[in-house]
């Protein structure tokens, strides 16, 4: 009977619809409140399955948000409390070029001034960052890759983007109180 079916569908000339999955959502525990962010399978497939990746090997669990500046971003993802550097997997593709825009409330690789030299590391922007946008494809004007946004849990992000910071070694903008990522999980679709 399905055979039938599919069969008259294709006589009718109706074209068969694939099943879409909803764009994986990743929550955040830490030690602050709970973010949610909806990652953009189609605009960043390549830093969303590294992102998911990452979240799968627990990487990101006991990481911390190593720089924050209000008005600007909160960047985590690759150090623990006491800011050592952990180790990652390759590099991944700069996709900063995707129509994505780096605007309040979204989420983006960081990386070196190498524009394909993103890992781990990421950064939630807590104001519109025009100037992080792809603007043409050469190192000055690559831009950032914002590969989702934050669905719940924004006002958590402007929390951590006010606290307290200082310098640890050669690191600025470090909170004084360890804003630690306790866990960060793939939740089911929905």
């Amino acid at each position: 009977m399905r055979k039938l079916l599919a069969l008259t569908g294709v006589a009718l000339g109706l074209a068969a619809q694939p099943a879409f999955a909803a764009d994986p959502r990743v929550e955040l525990k830490t030690n602050h409140g709970t973010i949610v962010l909806e990652l953009n399978q189609a605009k960043a497939p390549k830093t969303v399955a590294n992102f998911l990746q990452y979240v799968k090997d627990g990487h990101y669990n006991g990481t911390v948000f190593h720089r924050t500046i209000d008005g600007f971003m909160v960047q985590g993802g690759g150090f623990d409390k006491d800011m050592k550097e952990k180790p990652t997997r390759g590099r991944v593709e700069n996709e900063a070029a995707n129509g994505l825009k780096n605007d309040y409330g979204t989420i983006a690789m960081a990386r070196t001034p190498d524009p394909h030299s993103a890992s781990a590391q990421f950064f939630i922007n807590v104001k519109s960052n025009e100037f992080l946008n792809f603007r043409e494809p050469i190192p000055q004007g690559y831009g950032y890759a914002v590969f989702g946004r934050v669905v719940a849990g924004m006002d958590v992000v402007d929390k951590i983007a006010k606290v307290p910071t200082g310098n640890a070694g050669p690191h600025q903008n470090v909170p004084r109180e360890p804003v630690v990522i306790e866990s960060a999980t793939i939740l089911p679709a929905k």
